[in-house]
């Protein structure tokens, strides 16, 4: 049988006195996210669009976060078009 070798991180981890941490249900930890002082998040609605790949490349190169920045981009265009 092999002995399970334990790191001193996990030793100290469970050294940690939990008891007086109340035990939170799924339910309500699924509720739990808190936004205080944010702007509600608007809705987002999935859409299929056609986009150069090479435009479409370039976005994605900058690393996570490439639909996002799409999203801001077309906001700004339309922000600046408000009146038109």
């Amino acid at each position: 049988m092999r002995s399970r070798v334990t790191s001193q991180r996990s030793r100290s981890r469970e050294a940690i006195d939990l008891s007086d941490i109340p035990e939170v249900p799924p339910a309500v930890f699924a509720k739990g996210l808190v936004r205080k002082g944010l702007n509600p998040v608007e809705r987002k609605a999935q859409v299929t669009l056609r986009i150069d790949a090479d435009v479409l490349d370039w976005f994605r190169g900058r690393g996570r976060g490439y639909q996002t920045r799409i999203n801001s981009i077309l906001r700004a265009y339309k922000e600046a078009h408000r009146g038109a």
